[in-house]
């Protein structure tokens, strides 16, 4: 399987504490040894020593790597509060290969309930940059009468990517478009999601469309009848949704965080795939955090690279881990009585490490 094609290159960020255990045992799982597809490896240090060693040269380094290799996996790394230090390298990566859009899906978990009646998949498409996030502050006055002010700003490309790859994904997972901003309120600012999301939907008139403002998407779905759905939203309103979708279905750490860059037709041409949750230190060392996001966000790298046999290890590595999580084995014995010795799907399990399926954990960022 995959010996007559040209291996793909994959840029491997490497992070802190559980992070990086984490990230061995996912490339452990996408291995050549494992899947049959040929993978290259290109590697940089993102640990917090190196980057405040290199004053963020290696960060640079790396998006400079992954926008010419379109592929790349990212441990969690530390980001330091303190002002003037180097930051979060998140921030970086995302300006340097011009990220827009970042996708995150809460699914079922074996063995874990989730809250209200949610059962199929709930996807957040939330702009990568912008909104909140990077606005100038400032303060004037004093004593009651000082003031904080903001500047914020979206751009239509950028809305518009969210608002594409959303009808896309809806698309694709026959599921329905859901939710939007609060652009009542915000004709003008938020309202320019809404236009592109309605634009979308001329676009894609078989893909069911029931667009709602953020506040009532929060108490919909608590409510909502378990449709698949997929969730355009704000930088920041999508930060805070995707960590609620998640933990509806048990667990921050139970989820891949995909950011994607795209070319003029918003076809995705950078996918950086990473875990949503943080380095957990208490963790370390302790071979007990769930490995499961950090395994899912190699085989979405797998499914990236578009090949027959790169998305069927893909498959095989999902089916491993959730058969698996269903049937209460050890993860050296899933699906062992379901494929033969040869098939990825064996092979992937039997090199999944050890861990407990549901496991909550990952807010100690």
């Amino acid at each position: 399987m995959g010996n007559n094609e040209q291996a793909k290159t994959v840029v491997v960020m490497q992070g802190d504490q559980t992070g990086q255990e984490l990230l061995v045992e996912a490339l452990r799982v996408i291995d050549q040894a494992v899947t049959g597809v040929p993978v290259n490896y290109q590697y940089f240090d993102l640990s917090l020593s190196t980057r405040r060693a290199t004053q963020n040269q290696v960060v640079y380094e790396a998006a400079a790597a992954l926008r010419a290799a379109g592929l790349g996996l990212k441990a969690a790394t530390i980001t330091p509060e303190t002002k003037g230090d180097v930051g979060s390298p998140n921030a970086i990566l995302r300006k340097e290969v011009d990220g827009q859009v970042i996708v995150r899906t809460g699914r079922r978990l074996p063995g874990v309930r989730p809250i209200g009646g949610v059962y199929s998949p709930i996807t957040v498409v939330r702009m990568a940059v912008d909104d909140a996030y990077g606005a100038k502050e400032w303060r004037e006055g004093e004593g009651e009468d000082e003031w904080a002010f903001r500047t914020e700003k979206i751009s239509r490309r950028t809305c518009r990517a969210v608002a594409e790859y959303a009808f896309q994904r809806a698309r694709q997972a026959k599921a329905k478009v859901f939710g939007g901003p609060k652009y009542t309120v915000s004709p003008v600012y938020e309202g320019m999601l809404k236009e592109e999301m309605d634009a979308a939907a001329r676009r894609y008139p078989d893909v069911r469309y029931e667009p709602q403002l953020i506040d009532a998407t929060y108490a919909l779905l608590l409510s909502s009848a378990g449709d698949p759905m997929v969730i355009p939203a704000l930088n920041r309103d999508g930060d805070l949704l995707s960590d609620m979708v998640l933990k509806m279905f048990g667990s921050i750490a139970g989820a891949e965080s995909l950011l994607l860059a795209f070319d003029a037709n918003f076809r995705p041409n950078v996918v950086m795939a990473e875990a949503p949750h943080g380095t957990a230190p208490g963790l370390q060392g302790k071979n007990v955090a769930n490995p499961l996001a950090m395994i899912l966000a190699g085989s979405s790298l797998l499914d990236a690279m578009g090949t027959e046999a790169a998305r069927a290890a893909a498959r095989a590595i999902h089916e491993a881990v959730f058969e698996g999580c269903m049937k209460g084995w050890p993860p050296r014995t899933w699906a062992a009585t379901a494929a033969p010795a040869s098939s990825p799907t064996r092979r992937s399990a039997a090199c999944a490490p050890s861990y407990r399926c549901g496991r909550t954990w990952g807010d100690d960022r």
